[in-house]
């Protein structure tokens, strides 16, 4: 009796679209980790790479609950002696809408190798737009 161990080429990837719009950050955002990585796929194996893409439209209409808005901070670092910058979430929505759930599903990947190549097939628009149209995305309800 053998194992059977998913391969990466073995698969193709589909291509899922998600309206964000009224939705909870955290509730899309798990969503969104479990997709990129495949472990919705009764194939499912950790080191292999069978995620999907995923697509995200009206991302500046997203929903923190309580007082997360002006509470939640974001922080980063110029790698420079006192280069702690902090933004809090209201501010990061004027200034990137996009970038609170990629900030968001970014923490939900594992920290390996596969981080960088997961987050690039996810792609966030403002707007109910994309030009996605040619790979037929199956539109997700979240």
């Amino acid at each position: 009796m053998k194992s059977y161990m998913a391969r990466s080429q073995d698969f193709d990837k589909k291509w899922y679209l998600i309206d964000a719009n009224g939705k909870t950050v955290g509730r899309i955002a798990t969503r969104i980790a479990t997709i990129l990585r495949g472990k919705g796929k009764p194939e499912f194996t950790p080191h292999a790479d069978i995620g999907d893409f995923v697509i995200v439209v009206n991302a500046e209409k997203v929903v923190f609950t309580g007082n997360k808005w002006s509470q939640k901070t974001y922080y980063r670092h110029t790698n420079h002696p006192g280069g702690i910058k902090d933004i809090t979430a209201e501010k990061l929505l004027e200034k990137e809408p996009g970038e609170i759930l990629k900030k968001a599903v970014w923490g939900m990947l594992p920290k390996n190798k596969w981080q960088d190549t997961l987050i690039q097939r996810m792609k966030v628009y403002t707007g109910g737009e994309h030009p996605h149209a040619p790979q037929q995305p199956e539109v997700l309800e979240v």
